[in-house]
């Protein structure tokens, strides 16, 4: 016990981990609920000592497979700086909420600066397409 009580307190000078938390919510919801949604996870963490350092919502997207007869989902990811006790609150609600179809959250050493791959993979499949509409096609 003496080495698990000594890393306990070597943790306290240290930052709190960070963690990714995606979640999929209801096709029939409306925008305005998912963001609620939204809301209420940042709630619970900032009430439980952590910190959202950013939302941000995909849209609505086809899921590769039906979950609970949905074929779409609105997904929204939170990034987190947060312990560990408020992440097992925050998948515990999740869990309970029969808005929210799936949840992961994981681990990550550092948070990304800036977009991240999801909504740069929207920007860049926005241009792609428009410079598609200028081909001319053939020799």
């Amino acid at each position: 016990m003496h080495g698990a009580a000594s890393a306990i307190g070597n943790s306290k000078g240290k930052p709190m981990p960070f963690y990714e938390h995606v979640f999929l919510a209801r096709q029939d919801l409306s925008q305005a609920q998912v963001d609620a949604l939204a809301e209420n996870a940042t709630k619970i963490v900032e009430d439980n000592q952590g910190k959202v350092v950013k939302t941000e919502t995909w849209g609505l997207r086809t899921l590769a497979y039906k979950i609970q007869k949905n074929r779409k989902a609105h997904y929204v990811m939170l990034e987190l700086d947060a312990p560990g006790t408020v992440i097992a609150e925050l998948e515990r609600q999740a869990r309970m909420n029969e808005d929210i179809m799936r949840f992961l959250t994981i681990r990550v050493d550092e948070l990304e600066n800036g977009p991240t791959v999801m909504m740069r993979k929207n920007e860049r499949s926005g241009r792609s397409s428009r410079n598609n509409d200028n081909y001319s096609g053939g020799d």
